[in-house]
């Protein structure tokens, strides 16, 4: 039978994982102190990560449509790990280990190109209860490496813009490739129990490629554009 489309689902990410790093969070806090706006974007990262494991964003990406379960992996690899390091105080940041900026791209580059590779993308989703857990658990340990350099990084605003401009580069063919390719990779998705909103595998493929690139594009370039707009301003200051 298949599952309710728009069914709330509550499992080990929401149960387990999203309090675990809540709780560790309000506890560094109380070590570390952090001011509002910090708290604010550690919390947002928390309410992103619960909107896209327990809604039926979970069911629906995880069942019938490419689309959604790519919104999830961006939120998941991108959008909460970017507000999470937002949200570490300095003082805290500083006791981290140091990442260095070319592994961190080329991890999380590599983490999310081989998820979506298509035999180990349709296993990812036909052992939700395993490797999709292991799979959504790097996307966000990677997120959170490759936003570091950008956040808490003592490097200068022109190199941390032209680190957020490769991640855009390295990253946007993954998006447009599955737009362009003329037929559905992903078999889970080809075998889907019903085609939710009349959208056909290749049309949902194609969907999903295209909001992928726009999306990474907005993100990118949003930070890229703050730290150019940075070293412009230290350019026109030192002459």
């Amino acid at each position: 039978m298949a599952p309710d489309p728009y069914a709330w689902e509550w499992n080990a990410e929401a149960l387990l994982a999203i309090p675990a790093l809540s709780i560790g969070y309000v506890w560094a806090v109380r070590r570390f102190s952090a001011p509002g706006w910090r708290i604010a974007c550690f919390g947002a990262a928390m309410l992103l990560l619960l909107a896209v494991t327990v809604t039926p964003v979970e069911t629906i990406g995880l069942n019938y449509l490419l689309t959604i379960h790519l919104i999830q992996n961006v939120v998941l690899a991108e959008w909460a790990p970017a507000l999470a390091v937002l949200g570490i105080a300095p003082t805290l940041a500083a006791l981290a280990p140091r990442v260095p900026p070319v592994p961190a791209l080329l991890l999380w580059l590599g983490n999310y190109a081989v998820w979506h590779l298509p035999w180990i993308y349709d296993a990812a989703l036909r052992n939700p209860h395993t490797l999709l857990h292991l799979e959504h658990a790097l996307y966000f340990a990677t997120g959170v490496l490759l936003w570091w350099p950008v956040v808490h990084g003592a490097h200068s605003p022109g190199l941390k813009a032209g680190y957020l401009f490769a991640a855009f580069a390295l990253a946007s063919p993954i998006g447009l490739l599955l737009a362009l390719i003329p037929d559905a990779v992903y078999d889970f998705y080809v075998d889907a129990p019903e085609r939710l909103w009349g959208l056909s595998p290749l049309t949902d493929q194609q969907i999903a490629g295209v909001t992928m690139a726009l999306e990474q594009a907005a993100v990118f370039f949003a930070a890229f554009a703050l730290y150019i707009t940075r070293f412009f301003r230290e350019q026109d200051a030192l002459d």
